[in-house]
């Protein structure tokens, strides 16, 4: 193991990982007032590249949009510092966060409104590996419909990545995770599906895939127009529409997608099985093709990467 230590970007210069303290009064510490990016990188024939990072940093601008913020950097910028990040980072890296926030004001008050307070902006790596595990790729992963339903459309902006949206999912997330489950369904306030914690969800039926509208209160996600620009590629018709927890328990196939969670099937759903039990053809055909557009190896999809040397 190399002994030198991983580096970050933040707020335009390159600091040793470690080193980046917050104050105590750092407005986003006390009430969740930042907005963040997850963006993988893969292992290709060309090198290391970023899945998508040209999409994810223009959501990342509109993200700070949503919350008022006075953001220093262009789309161009972040790009340049997500690849000088990457060079210098831990060599098993294959994730990264950005992370814009409130910080501290000049009174060093505590005030709900952060609109005078300093915006800071960071870029830094970690290893994140199979989120849901790898047997899971294929067997498929175990689902209950967790007790905590997802904010309404009225209640936040749940299609920017706002920090303080996620403790809904944190509570959603550790509630699965007790009851033995590997992840959770979260339904809306009208009863029916939304989303994972942090995937979007497909439902395949009779050979045509469903998913959640936006409407349905789900992050307009990345990986998830990813899914649909390649199942459509392949001739699989892709419906948006409001789907119900029965319907998923009679579906043929059922799988979630994510920055973390890549194409991770889905077996059960409260117990009940899910078609086969394990991961579909569908599935199956849409995961493998996924895979290898994010490792270089298709070149229909080439534009969707940032070479990152």
């Amino acid at each position: 193991m190399s002994d030198k230590k991983p580096m970050m970007w933040m707020n335009g210069r390159l600091i040793e990982q470690e080193k980046a303290l917050l104050p105590f009064m750092t407005h986003a510490l006390h009430y969740g007032s930042a907005v963040f990016e997850g963006i993988r990188i893969y292992d290709t024939p060309q090198g290391k590249a970023v899945f998508r990072l040209h999409e994810h940093m223009v959501r990342f601008l509109n993200s700070a949009k949503v919350l008022c913020m006075s953001f220093p950097y262009t789309v161009d910028d972040l790009i340049e510092a997500t690849k000088l990040t990457v060079r210098n980072t831990i060599p098993n890296a294959d994730y990264i966060r950005p992370l814009a926030w409130y910080g501290e004001n000049e009174e060093n008050r505590i005030v709900l409104n952060p609109f005078k307070f300093k915006v800071n902006v960071a870029i830094a790596c970690a290893h994140m590996g199979t989120y849901l595990g790898k047997e899971n790729l294929e067997k498929g992963a175990r689902l209950i419909t967790s007790s905590w339903t997802k904010p309404a459309n009225t209640s936040t902006s749940l299609q920017a990545k706002l920090c303080g949206n996620y403790v809904n999912s944190i509570l959603a997330k550790i509630e699965s995770n007790q009851l033995g489950a590997d992840e959770c369904l979260m339904l809306n306030t009208n009863g029916t599906v939304a989303e994972g914690p942090g995937e979007n969800i497909f439902m395949v039926k009779d050979g045509r895939i469903f998913t959640p509208p936006l409407s349905a209160g789900v992050l307009e996600g990345i990986t998830k127009d990813s899914v649909t620009i390649i199942a459509r590629d392949k001739g699989y018709e892709v419906i948006e529409k409001e789907l119900t927890r029965s319907e998923v328990y009679m579906s043929d196939e059922f799988f979630m997608t994510g920055t973390a969670a890549e194409v991770t099937p889905i077996r059960s759903l409260d117990q009940r099985t899910i078609g086969e039990g394990k991961r579909g053809p569908i599935t199956k055909d849409i995961q493998e093709t996924f895979f290898e557009a994010a490792r270089g190896n298709d070149p229909r999809y080439q534009h969707w990467l940032t070479l990152v040397d």
